[in-house]
This record gives structure tokens, sequence and C-alpha cells, in this order.
């Protein structure tokens, strides 16, 4: 491992000025390209103290051992170069996007002497023009099966053609009149490519001048009496219209864009584009990318654009690209615009939609990054083998006996102190088992401080692993092989969230095989006396945070004898797996199928965390000195409120002013009053989207 400072410019070497920079590793081969507006500052900010880079960054800092950097004129020149070198020496880390897919274009090979429409996957080929992309070939069939009773172009391969060509016998389209047969000369070459390109010209968007043309000849045709040829150009027209029909129409008519949205986590970036021409979306695609350096949404916007028009030029380049961010600096935002406009050759409008239909077409195509991120990750994280590669990558990294095939990650989540709970969820062969988790209530003190609220939950789990032990004994294979009643596959998501003031207990759910822990030790046995899931020891806990969190949960452990389960914790800021009694963490690569486990295992328990925390804040919100006074319904204690304006006003009231709100008599009052001298004022609530204070009122309104 390289240090930066080892090569790092001295300085006043780098100038001022727009660049392009290449990273190289003691191989000389090219491991990063970068550009910027300014070239110092920005070499610069990869000098820095390495704790304070992302962890990408700074492992592509200390894997190189120089950097070498190109002066250009203006930001245009430099994201030009920046693409062509990215193309060349294709560095490790940039970000690349990779199709979920080849997808099928339909493609019309005009560089031929009798062009073919046909569909193509790959690369495209100079002289080829290109519609789509489809998500299936079949469908670019459907639609040329249609088209070809109007435009009979010649869809055979170079074989068949000349064998037509040596035995003077069309194939059998040629026969039923879905190919002009130029192969025995029934039409000219000329004639043939009039066809491809009026076929081109349809594809392209530009159908309705076409149409009401074919129109006007059956009604040319009708008029003359000529059925037949009428009769043909009604089919004919209504074969267009139903190629036609396949296409969504989003858009006006003249509108020719492309649509670019992006969905990303902290680790993957998932991106769609739709192709919209003459207001139709023609063709649809995705790509997925690993985030390989720390990169914005904008930044991400910008990849796209390089790797999506970076080979096109001409139509394929449409005349508007609709983003969901573009760069905060405009200097780069019109460079980007001004290589766009370079490669269609006249003016591309690049911007995000705030209004109107496109607007509703880009949270559409927003939708589908979302949703192709999410099945990515699930596909990912379905796969047996990657699975198992994470799970000893793990245990490689953390020096286990074993792979983990139980691991128990804990969370903690709070809001300024108050509601302050926990979570755990649960692992088992990398799959979340969702039947398994838990959520705690912190009771041992109040006010904040995860450390100490992490220590209190650890213990309190095990406790439960302790306390069933006693009662069983040593485990054995076929207590471990045995499974709950209600281990349905529930999600533990659905327990009450009321709790017990003097337990902590929270009731479980119709349908749960267990209830979250409690500060007292309650049976571990369901009814038919198998154990609750508590009792099974995990091989590793994960706990959602760094040294001092780690060493509570070790100390938790140490304090109850437990010495048989590994533990760790996994930072988020630098995405570091923390060890107990260890003073450098242990960094795993970015790409690791381990790495990407644990954040997921990490992730799983913040949401959960957070979805109860949530849960719990809003109930205390909702509740009001008012629920317990004895026959004080909803009705008269809205009465209340509207009568005094707040709680707060309510009681400073007198019983005789109370009794004035109509509907409450005086015992009724007297209630009232009691009740809330009995109370002492809550602290103001305040809106924590906007820091108001907001008045109390008692009601159900500040969730």
């Amino acid at each position: 491992m390289a240090d930066p400072s080892s090569y790092r410019p001295k300085p006043g070497q780098i100038p001022d000025s727009p660049g392009v920079y290449r990273f190289r590793d003691d191989h000389r081969r090219v491991i990063y390209v970068g550009k910027a507006k300014s070239l110092r500052p920005r070499l610069s900010s990869y000098f820095q103290d390495l704790a304070n880079l992302h962890p990408r960054t700074r492992t592509m800092v200390t894997t190189a051992a120089s950097v070498e950097w190109t002066v250009v004129s203006t930001e245009v020149e430099a994201l030009q170069l920046e693409y062509s070198w990215i193309k060349e020496y294709d560095p490790r880390f940039n970000v690349k996007y990779r199709d979920d897919k080849s997808y099928p274009y339909l493609a019309v090979t005009l560089n031929e002497e009798f062009p073919r429409v046909q569909v193509m996957r790959g690369a495209k080929k100079k002289g080829v023009r290109y519609f789509g992309p489809y998500g299936h070939a079949w469908a670019i069939r459907e639609t040329v099966d249609l088209m070809l009773r109007v435009f009979p172009v010649r869809t055979c391969s170079a074989g068949v053609f000349k064998n037509a060509e040596r035995t003077g016998r069309p194939c059998l389209l040629g026969y039923i009149g879905k190919c002009s047969a130029p192969c025995v000369g029934r039409v000219t070459p000329d004639e043939h490519r009039e066809l491809a390109e009026e076929f081109c010209d349809f594809m392209a968007g530009r159908t309705g001048a076409y149409i009401r043309r074919l129109e006007r000849r059956m009604t040319d045709a009708a008029e003359e009496m000529e059925y037949e040829r009428a009769g043909r150009l009604r089919d004919d027209i209504g074969a267009l219209r139903r190629a036609m029909e396949k296409s969504a129409v989003v858009l006006a008519d003249a509108t020719d864009a492309d649509l670019i949205a992006v969905a990303e986590d902290e680790l993957e970036a998932a991106v769609q584009i739709f192709h919209v021409r003459g207001g139709r979306v023609r063709g649809q695609r995705g790509w997925v990318t690993d985030k390989v350096e720390e990169v914005d949404t904008a930044g991400l916007v910008e990849d796209a654009l390089q790797q999506l028009y970076g080979e096109e030029s001409g139509d394929s380049v449409p005349k508007e690209v609709l983003v969901p961010a573009l760069p905060e600096d405009q200097v780069a935002t019109d460079a980007l615009s001004q290589w766009l406009s370079e490669r269609r050759g006249s003016q591309v409008s690049l911007r995000v939609p705030q209004r109107g239909d496109k607007k509703d077409l880009m949270a559409t195509v927003g939708r589908n990054a979302q949703q192709s991120l999410v099945l990515h990750k699930t596909k990912r994280a379905s796969d047996l083998t990657t699975r198992s590669r994470a799970l000893e990558e793990i245990a490689q990294a953390l020096g286990l006996d074993s792979v983990p095939l139980r691991i128990e990650c804990f969370d903690i989540s709070h809001l300024q102190g108050d509601d302050v709970v926990a979570s755990m969820v649960v692992f088992e062969d990398g799959l979340a088992r969702k039947s398994e988790y838990r959520r705690f209530q912190i009771k041992g003190f109040e006010g904040q401080d995860d450390v100490r609220s992490m220590h209190e939950v650890i213990g309190r789990r095990f406790k439960r692993y302790l306390a069933e032990k006693e009662r069983t004994g040593e485990w054995t294979e076929e207590n471990e092989g045995s499974t709950a009643p209600g281990d349905n596959g529930d999600n533990g998501e659905n327990a009450d969230d009321a709790a017990d003031d003097t337990t902590g207990q929270i009731p479980a759910a119709p349908g749960e095989n267990g209830h979250a822990d409690h500060l007292g030790l309650s049976s571990l046995k369901e009814d038919d006396g198998r154990p609750k899931r508590f009792a099974y020891p995990p091989q590793l806990v994960v706990v959602d945070g760094g040294q001092p969190q780690v060493a509570a949960a070790k100390r938790a452990m140490d304090e109850l004898g437990i010495d048989d389960v590994a533990v760790c914790g996994l930072a988020k800021r630098l995405e570091e797996v923390w060890l107990p009694d260890d003073d450098d963490p242990v960094v795993l690569p970015r790409s690791s199928e381990g790495l990407y486990l644990l954040q997921r295992v990490r992730d799983e328990a913040h949401r959960f965390a957070i979805t109860y925390q949530r849960a719990k804040r809003a109930k205390r919100i909702r509740t009001s000195p008012l629920d317990d006074v004895p026959g004080l319904g909803e009705t008269r204690k809205q009465a209340l409120i509207k009568h005094f304006g707040s709680v707060k006003k309510l009681r400073q009231a007198t019983i005789e002013q109370i009794c004035e709100v109509p509907g409450l008599g005086r015992k009724t009052a007297e209630s009232v009053a009691v009740a809330l001298a009995g109370t002492a004022p809550a602290a103001p609530a305040v809106n924590t989207a906007t820091g108001e204070i907001m008045e109390d009122d008692g009601g159900s309104t500040h969730d």
C-alpha cells in the first residue's frame, strides 16, 4: 500500500486551469481518470488526511503510485478527453455502468445495396439505423410483421438472398407480399432503398403524415371504384395503427426526448432510460453499477450521459434530454449540454423537468429505476454461491473458526434522547429471518447514551440465552434443528407497541412466536414446550457503531461469561469493521460480498429500529391527559379543546368555566379538573421538519 505523500505533486506544480488527470499504480496501469474545471484544488483534495477520504477514494490513492494531468482550454474538451481515456484505459476505480441485459434493437442496414430489416444486439455499426432498444426480441418481430405488409423490405440473410438470386425464385415472404423481392428483380435497388427509408421514417415517429397519405389514396381508390385496392390500403392503415399502438403515447407528437432516472444507495446505483420518439416510448433500458467512488446523483447522471451518448451521433442523440439532477456549477451543466449538441450536430436541451407531463413521466422512470435496484439486490442476495462467498469472506476477515451461519445485529434509535428503543435482526445463512426479529425498550436509564443502551440490550438478549441453557442444559443437534410453532415467515413487525410500564415487555401479536425482551425474565417456552427463538445463540453479533459500541457489547457478554460468540461493529461513516480490543479497523474491499452482507444486516437493523421508534413517538404525541378522564368520550374531548383552544388553557380554567362547554355536567367538569391538576404540563411539542414549537392541544393532530 503506497503512501500518497510519496507521489504528491510539489506546491505550485499543479496548474489552476481545466484539465483531465490520471492516477497510475506501480505497474503504470491507469486506475482512475477524472476531470476538473480547476486541477489544483481537485488534485489537492486527494492528498488530505486519509481518515477524511471516502473509503473507495482512500483505497484508490493508496493503490496509486503516481498522478499526471493534461491541461485543456475548456470544460467541453475536458469532458471529451475524460471519456476517451475511460474508454481506452478502462480504469478500475471509475464508475462503470453495465447493462442488466443485452438489449435487442430493430436495425435497418442502410449501408448495404439492398437494406435489410433485422434484430441486432451488441455494438452499433456505422451506416445502420437503429430503433429501440426493446425489452424482448419477439416484440421487434411482431412490429416488423405488421409493418412488412406496408413496407415490404428485405428481411432475409445474405445466404438466402444469394440463393434466391441464383435460382430466380423468391422466398415465401416474396410470394405472400411481405417482401418486394429485390432478389429476383421485382423492384430496382433504388425503389427498394426508398421503401427502406420510408420504413425508417415511420419508425422514427413521422407517422401521422404517412397514414394521412394512405387514407387519401384509399379514398381516391374508392371513388374510382377500385374497391380491391381500397381494401388493401384500409388493411395497411390498420396494420400500421396496430404497430403504433404497441408504443404508449406519453407526450406531444413532436416530442423527441430521452428521460434518465437514477435510484441509488450507499453501494450501488441503477439507471433507467426511456426513449421517447414522436411522443411515444420507443425503447427502454437500464443499467446497474457499483458506486466505486464518492459521487452524487448529478455525477452519476454525467457518467450515464457519457456512456449513453459517447459513441452516438446525429439523430441518435435526441433534441431533449431530461435528467433528475444537474451539476450545481452552471459551467459544468453548459459543458455537458454543449458536448451533447456537438454529438447531435444541433442544439440539445439538457434540463430537469419541473412540471406537467414530462415531470410525471420522469416519476415513472424513477419508479422503474428503484424497482430495478431492488430486483438487482434481491437477485444478488438470493444467490447461494454469492451468500456462501460473503460468509466465508466475513469469517476470514474477522478470524472466525467457521462461517457465521446465524448473525444478529443490534441498533439503537431515539429522537434527541426520547423514546429510546433498540432492534435485533437475524440473518441465517445470509438471508433475513424476519420471524426472529425483536424490539426492545430501553428501561435501565433515562436520556441519550447509545453506548450504555447497547450494553443493556446485549445483556438482556444473552440473559435470555443463559436462562434457556440453564433450563434445558447444553444444546443438542436435535434441539438446534427444531422449529418453533408460529415460525411461519411472519416478519416480527406487527407486535403491539404498547408496553407495560413496570416491565417494558411488548406483548406479541397473534401468530408471532415470541415477544420483545424486558428487564425481567419470563418463560421461554411456546405452548407445546419448544424453546423460543431467543434461546438460539448466534455465531456473530454485529452492532451498528464503532469502537465504543463494540466495547460495550463485548463487556456485556464478558459479564455474563459469554465467550463463544464473536462480536464486531460496522461504522457507517467509513464502512469500517471494528473488533474488540483492536485499535485499527478491518477494512474490507468495497466490492467485497462480505462487506455487502454486513451492510445489509446493519441497514435492516436500522430500518427496524427507526420504524419502531417513530411508532412509539407518534403514539406518545397522540396521548392526551384527557384520555384518563372517566366518562369523557372523543366528542366531548374535542368540544373542550375547541372551546378553550388548548390543554394548557383548559388546565387554567375553573370548574365553572369548564361547565360552560355544551354537554358537560359539573361532575364531569370536576373529573377533568382533577385529571389535569394531577398531570404536569408537558414539554412543548416540536415539529421536527420545521423546528416550529406547536401549541399543546391534547389532540391527535401533532403526529
